[in-house]
């Protein structure tokens, strides 16, 4: 019989042997290697593609408010809006839907804007003294022409109305005109001491505003900074009228007349002026001004534009902002309308940028009509909508609210279930009523749509600090709020903290959702909320588990621990004592709300797991979550240890210390930490609303068993081999086992009982010293870690990072795959721990069982992300249940694996049944299970790290894709772990506005300009970081902002269908027709000669002053240029060849004709002279 064993054995081993090197043969080809040897992916260095094959990341669209925005413009034809923003970013935006962003070379911000109106460009000027011609006729604007001023600052710009001159103010008080044509700046110029009266002895200061004449285009109003006007007359070139205000100016704006105009100054005033009056202002205001008591009027903030707009009723239109006291309290933002003798004034949330009244004509001299204002606010936009009673907000379409509360998380589903975002929507948008807003459309219709779209939804879901979380539809180029929750309404929190901030206790840290059976699990620093998603109302209590994970050692050798054993205590698991023998305090950060709560449909919070203070120490934060509706469990973990929990029968199944995972095989020498006082055991008590141990909940079935609070007779101490290494600062754990009661513990694996009577109990109370491990990380280019930075000694705890549920196979020894949580850690590890499940009928009343396998997988840095995958390549989807309301019969996923269903080695004939993939933040390997040999091993990075890897299925296969902090993006095929691309993606210092600490200089690094920012830093920057299927991602690229980008070359061919059109070609309003007597007596709009006074009569300018730096498309016409210039030449030269060679064969005939004739010659001389040879002169 033992023979016969062994030779069963020896046959399963060779067969197993065949598959892994068919398997090998089929992904790794055209290598050979021995068992023992597993070939290896080429380096990253080596097998970097060529640079021809490389090309730059495609953004798809960006979503969200404009950050930081600067400027503000408007074309009243074609109904477009532009917004410029501190960091060269320029925002087009039409109807809902048609949003376009573009970026300026250098990231200059944006001063001002300014359309051709209906021409379908605009000009920018920037801070870096540039003006940028843009083409919006295309979908994708680009700069057709760039003019950099070199000797003087750019301050103001103004194009007037159908001109192709564009006047330049500048910080010396010169006005200078460009052609936008051609981009080359005109001799004519006006100098400031030109301007300036003869007795002025100062300079006015820089150009603040220019402003063409309404009725007069020969008149251009110059406003300066020291409250200096002039109307300079183009023609004379010389100053007609001047004016000199008491206050610094700020704006100024002509009347529709053009006889009248309005100045806004620092002190809170509006000056109307005349020109037929230059002595002093026709009237002086100040709106917001209130007198004393002693008769002296209070001191008002500027007010920093002014708007005045005619009306055909009569009563004009007067629109500022600013102008408020400055001593009176709790004073906000506003904008205030003056129309006849009501004064409105509109309060706004945040700081006024800029604001701008909407016109249907786009002739300033005719009357102006405002039916709106579109204020850019410092966070937001809002409309104001002048037509209605008490002057409504329209409702905002454009998804703008992103930055309501700071994002702090991003969860990115590239593929969902069709269902799904109706599912959301129904319950969500379709059901808000909001009142208050105008019942006008929205006033921006510029643009059209595009034309193509996905096959496939996308959703996106954002936490945020408030303890909110949003679902929004972002399939193609659209973002729309679908859903949103509120974890407010489940936790409460605690008193205000000593630095006054609340809002982090409920912040969202992670968010994760099963599609398929629409379960949720959102996560906070200190608290887990499982979610279910409901179309009915329901009205109930929301249950709550308090577990707490504190470990705490005693490693001082003259002080012995309580159980008398100076290496390891052992104690119950329900005894936490704290110093000098008094009972450890637990305190919650945040709190269950008690009582029923009202669910409305959507999702319903089923449970709430918070993990409680120790002593005041705070506990470690979530970093990992995983929930498997198949299964109902719910797996958590922090830098301390792992939490497995019961959805079905909301128990706690498992409460394990990190280093208690692996068992007796735990490869690392954990020294303890610093000693305490010996305390006394003291028994912490039920919670009265559960059967549960402190925090600690206990199944049905386990509960009636003996009780896991009372420390079992038959436990074990966990004793393991310990060196005191100096500088060690990872600490052991003390534990207490019981004997397994559950009627499914005989169902876990052999290894699985052995390593968990070796490793300790189903709960575990665990603390570990919390201390903060940096990371290098470059702006630039991040350098390598340092052998002892990445050392066991500068390494206080282990953290639970990755969590996957999967069905596998446990061991070597296994044949059939089973349940279980692959368990990825900060040290590279990955554990196994597996899981029992009763049969379906049963599950709501027999336990589960849980522990770890001992299973160990062990790679370099940090752990991301771990995928199983068939032996065919495609991924192994985690088992899930389809989703069931109400009393539906519960039906699982047909494309997913069920429990119930594992795969078994002997249906196959022997072999690997399945590929493990594990990625860290330095390596990526590739296993075959369950006889775990390598397949293939990658180096990712050598001198950076990983800051996201995601596993993603792309036209029909899976690859590998990772975000490195050097901001490169790599993508490589699985199972081969090939390179599929590489190139320069993002700089991770464009995420640094997401980091919550100032940098920390290394000084071994200073001498190479090196950086080093805290952990948690990049690891916030990692979960705004998402990569999903069909090669897209996205990625929060500043505080209000949501950028989607794509590595599908298939997408990007169809994204130009998809991007909609801005500029739809319509003709210009017909202009009135001027009466008879506006005619007869000089009246109505007088025009210029542009040309004639800007144009090649004015001379040329100093090449000194600007130099044109041509765009791309400039760039290509010039390229086309010279190709056709050069193409002349070479005609012309042809041409000129040819008529030479004629001309040769001319001279050519005529040669050899004089020739010719030159013989005749001499032969009838020579005749001549034989004839008269022999005669004497006298016979001639």
């Amino acid at each position: 019989m033992a023979s016969r064993n062994e030779r069963a054995r020896r046959d399963r081993a060779a067969r197993r042997q065949t598959e892994l090197e068919k398997i090998r043969r089929k992904y790794v080809p055209g290598d050979s290697f021995s068992s023992g040897s597993p070939p290896s992916a080429p380096s990253p260095a080596s097998a970097r593609p060529p640079p021809a094959a490389r090309r730059q990341d495609n953004q798809i669209v960006r979503h969200g408010f404009p950050h930081q925005p600067t400027a503000l413009a408007f074309d009243p034809v074609q109904k477009l809006l532009a917004i410029g923003t501190k960091t060269g970013s320029l925002r087009l935006l039409g109807r809902p839907g048609v949003d376009i962003h573009v970026r300026h070379d250098g990231d200059p911000a944006v001063l001002q804007i300014a359309f051709l109106v209906n021409e379908g460009a605009l000009v920018t000027a920037c801070t870096d003294d540039t003006l940028n011609m843009w083409n919006i006729r295309q979908k994708i604007p680009e700069v057709v022409h760039t003019l950099k001023f070199q000797r003087e600052r750019t301050t103001c710009i103004s194009l007037p109305l159908q001109s192709k001159w564009l006047y330049v103010g500048t910080e010396k008080g010169n006005v200078h005109i460009v052609n936008i044509e051609s981009f080359v700046v005109s001799g004519y110029i006006i100098n400031w001491n030109k301007a300036i009266e003869l007795s002025r002895k100062n300079h006015p200061g820089p150009v603040t505003c220019l402003v063409d004449n309404p009725v007069d285009s020969n008149k251009l109003l110059i406003g300066f900074e020291t409250g200096l006007l002039v109307l300079w007359d183009l023609r004379t070139k010389a100053a007609d009228v001047r004016w000199q205000s008491a206050e610094p100016l700020r704006s100024v704006c002509w009347l529709s007349d053009g006889k009248q105009f309005m100045s806004s100054h620092a002190d809170g005033s509006l000056c109307t002026w005349s020109v037929k009056t230059p002595q002093r202002p026709v009237a002086t205001q100040f709106p917001h001004a209130k007198t004393r008591e002693n008769g002296q009027q209070e001191p008002c903030k500027a007010i920093q534009k002014v708007s005045w707009l005619s009306t055909r009723a009569g009563e004009p239109y007067v629109i500022f902002t600013g102008g408020l006291g400055h001593d009176t309290a709790g004073r906000t933002p506003s904008v205030t309308v003056m129309h006849g003798r009501t004064t409105t004034v509109l309060e706004m949330e945040h700081n006024v940028v800029d604001f701008i009244a909407l016109v249907d004509t786009p002739y300033p001299s005719e009357f102006q009509d405002p039916y709106g204002i579109v204020v850019l606010l410092q966070n937001d936009l809002v409309v104001v909508d002048l037509t209605s009673p008490g002057y409504p907000c329209f409702e905002n379409p454009y998804p703008m609210d992103l930055h309501g509360s700071t994002v702090t998380s991003c969860t990115y589903l590239a593929d969902c279930p069709g269902d799904l975002v109706p599912a959301l929507y129904s319950v969500g948008t379709a059901k808000q009523n909001r009142t208050g807003f105008s019942e006008k459309e929205w006033p921006i219709t510029g643009g059209t749509w595009g034309t193509g779209g996905n096959s496939y939804p996308e959703v996106v879901i954002t936490g945020h600090a408030d303890g909110s979380v949003k679902f929004w539809d972002a399939t193609a180029v659209s973002f729309q709020v679908l859903y949103k929750l509120k974890v407010s309404r489940v936790l409460e929190r605690q008193r205000r903290s000593q630095d006054g901030d609340t809002e982090d206790q409920l912040a969202v840290q992670q968010v994760v959702l099963c599609p398929e059976s629409r379960q949720l699990a959102v996560a906070g620093a200190s608290y887990v909320i499982h979610f279910r998603f409901s179309r009915n109302e329901k009205n109930a209590e929301v249950p709550c588990l308090e577990i707490p994970i504190v470990y705490e050692t005693y490693g001082d050798s003259d002080r012995d621990p309580p159980s008398g054993d100076p290496a390891v205590t052992v104690r119950p698991a329900d005894t936490i004592a704290g110093v000098n023998g008094k009972k450890a305090e637990l305190s919650l950060p945040v709190r269950c709300r008690s009582g029923p709560i009202r669910r409305p449909p959507g999702f319903h919070p089923e449970l709430v797991c918070i993990t409680p203070a120790v002593n005041g120490e705070p506990p470690g934060v979530i970093s990992s979550v995983a929930v498997n509706s198949a299964y109902g469990l719910l797996a958590y973990g922090n830098e301390s240890g792992l939490v497995i929990v019961d959805t079905v029968q909301r128990t706690c199944l498992l409460n394990l210390g990190t280093p208690d995972l692996y068992g007796p095989a735990d490869p690392y020498q954990r020294a303890p930490r610093s000693p305490k006082q010996r305390a006394e055991e003291a028994d912490l008590g039920r919670s009265p609303d559960s059967e549960q141990i402190n925090g600690l909940c206990l199944s049905p079935t386990a509960g009636k068993q003996g009780g896991v609070g009372s420390v079992s007779p038959r436990g074990r101490d966990v004793q393991r081999s310990r060196s005191q290494g100096t500088g060690r600062r990872l600490v052991k754990a003390h534990s207490v086992m019981e004997e397994p009661t559950s009627p499914l513990a005989p169902q876990l694996s052999a290894t699985a009982a052995a390593a968990a009577a070796a490793a300790g109990p189903h709960l575990r109370v665990w603390r570990a010293r919390q201390c903060k491990s940096f990371e290098r990380l470059d702006t630039q280019q991040t350098a390598s870690r340092s052998s002892s930075l990445s050392s066991l000694e500068n390494i206080s705890s282990e953290a639970i990072v990755c969590l996957q549920f999967a069905d596998t196979f446990v061991n070597k020894s296994e044949s059939s795959t089973c349940p279980c949580l692959l368990v990825g850690t900060s040290l590279g590890s990955t554990l196994i721990v597996q899981v029992a499940l009763p049969r379906s009928a049963d599950r709501a009343t027999q336990a589960v069982s849980v522990a770890p396998t001992g299973s160990i997988f062990r790679l370099n840095g940090a752990m991301q992300c771990i995928a199983l995958l068939d032996c065919s390549g495609a991924r192994i989807p985690a088992a899930a249940e389809t989703w069931r309301d109400g009393n539906k019969e519960r039906t699982r996923t047909p494309s997913r694996p069920t429990v119930s269903s594992c795969g078994s080695l002997s249906e196959a004939g022997g072999g690997d049944g399945q590929l493990l993939v594990l990625v860290s933040d330095k390596q990526a390997r590739v296993l075959a299970t369950p006889s775990h040999s390598c397949l293939c091993k990658l180096q990712i990075t050598e001198t950076s790290f990983v800051v996201r890897a995601e596993i993603i299925s792309l036209k029909d296969s899976v690859c590998l894709v990772c975000y490195l902090a050097n901001g490169r993006l790599n993508s490589y095929s699985l199972p081969s772990l090939r390179p599929l691309m590489e190139v320069e993606f993002l700089p991770l210092s464009d995420l640094s506005f997401q980091t919550t600490k100032s940098a920390i200089a290394d000084p071994m690094l200073a001498i190479w300009g090196q950086q080093m920012f805290v952990n948690e830093d990049a690891t916030q920057m990692a979960r705004t970081f998402c990569i999903s299927n069909h090669g897209h991602g996205l990625y929060l690229c500043s505080p209000s902002e949501i950028q989607k980008f794509t590595i599908s070359s298939e997408f990007c061919t169809q994204l130009q269908d998809m991007v909609g059109e801005l500029f739809l070609a319509c003709d210009m309003p017909e202009l009135p027709q001027q009466g008879f007597l506006k005619g007869l007596f000089g009246g109505g709009v007088r025009s210029l000669d542009r040309e004639e006074l800007f144009g090649e009569t004015s001379g040329k300018a100093s090449r000194s002053v600007a130099k044109l730096l041509t765009g791309p498309t400039a760039q290509a016409e010039q390229l086309q240029a010279r190709v056709s210039s050069t193409g002349g030449d070479v005609g012309r030269a042809r041409q000129a060849m040819i008529e030479r060679g004629q001309k040769l064969s001319k001279l050519e005939d005529r040669t050899e004709q004089l020739m010719a004739d030159a013989d005749n010659f001499s032969s009838t001389a020579h005749q001549l002279m034989m004839r008269y040879k022999d005669k004497k002169w006298y016979q001639l």
